[in-house]
């Protein structure tokens, strides 16, 4: 059932045991329904309590339209939302979610895929290991984690890798090799032509987009489940909304965001860190502050699109498509 609002509602059908602190989540659709389609890489906002919106990556087969299939880290030290996936959510709820999109696609023309995946930063990377597989490309998989113990759909993926001549698979445990994963040498070890993925710590992540710096740019994937820089709060100027003629200030310690939603405009947004796309608005006069996670160079330059929860201005008039 889709909603006024656009999003959708689903039934959390089963909560599975996946690694030590690691859920997964098993939505399907409402009676005599279909999922929305998605590719791999896609993820998709859920809706909880008390308004928190928390973006989590689909991890199970794109071919699959009868349910989306998500898996939680539970992180005492994060913004409450994977706390209440794993303590406060019960089988059979019924959940309002945003249709999947997809900010880390997966190019399915590259000669070889090499996935480095570090923590639940596997997630997304399950999900393109299950489309390759289906499509018969060559792939390699770094996963790296704490420990065995705190590795998610571990056994599915070996599975998948034994069933694959052209699939290679490196298994990274800090507990069992005494040391951090060597991000450089993976990438280092990637064939010409390949293209690279990496998803996990931000450590993991500046290790990986350092060591891929001299590889073709649209070669290079990475995403973020975290802010990536401070969100721009400095304030002082003027958002222009161009459809409906307002002018809306952007007073110091709030986001552009903040301001339209104190301004009682129905702004879009969901993860507040950057990270969704939920926010996504077009710029149409100004210069954008981008601190966004999601945005490569080019996007950034182009100066036509900001996420709005993050981002500020450079110029003392910014206006947007709203």
């Amino acid at each position: 059932m889709t909603t006024d609002s656009g999003t959708l509602q689903v039934r959390l059908k089963a909560i599975t045991f996946e690694a030590e602190g690691i859920n997964g989540y098993v939505l399907e659709p409402l009676a005599g329904e279909q999922l929305p389609p998605f590719t791999a890489g896609s993820h998709i906002d859920v809706h909880l309590a008390g308004g928190l919106v928390r973006s989590y990556s689909l991890v199970n087969d794109p071919a699959q339209r009868n349910r989306y299939v998500l898996g939680v880290a539970r992180d005492p030290a994060s913004r409450g939302g994977s706390v209440y996936m794993h303590d406060s959510l019960r089988v059979g709820s019924v959940l309002k979610i945003s249709a999947p999109r997809n900010n880390f696609p997966l190019n399915e023309s590259a000669p070889h895929s090499v996935l480095i995946g570090g923590g639940i930063g596997i997630t997304p990377m399950y999900c393109m290991l299950q489309r390759l597989q289906s499509i018969g490309n060559a792939w390699t998989l770094y996963y790296c984690a704490r420990s065995r113990a705190n590795a998610a759909f571990l056994s599915e993926i070996e599975a998948l890798a034994q069933a694959n001549p052209n699939a290679k698979l490196h298994v990274h445990f800090d507990d069992e090799a005494g040391t951090h994963p060597d991000i450089a040498a993976m990438v280092a070890a990637a064939p010409a032509g390949a293209h690279l993925y990496c998803c996990g710590p931000t450590p993991m992540l500046d290790a990986f987009t350092k060591a891929a710096g001299t590889r073709p740019a649209d070669t290079v994937h990475v995403e973020y489940f975290s802010a990536r820089e401070e969100a721009a709060t400095d304030g002082g100027f003027t958002v222009k909304l161009a459809r409906s003629g307002k002018s809306i200030p952007v007073p110091p310690g709030k986001t552009i965001l903040d301001a339209l939603l104190d301004a009682g405009v129905d702004a879009q947004y969901g993860c507040m860190q950057g990270v969704c796309g939920g926010c996504e608005t077009r710029v149409l006069a100004g210069i954008p502050d981008h601190r966004d996670g999601i945005l490569d160079e080019a996007a950034r330059n182009s100066n036509t699109t900001i996420m709005t929860c993050c981002s500020g201005s450079k110029t003392p008039e910014l206006t947007l498509d709203l």
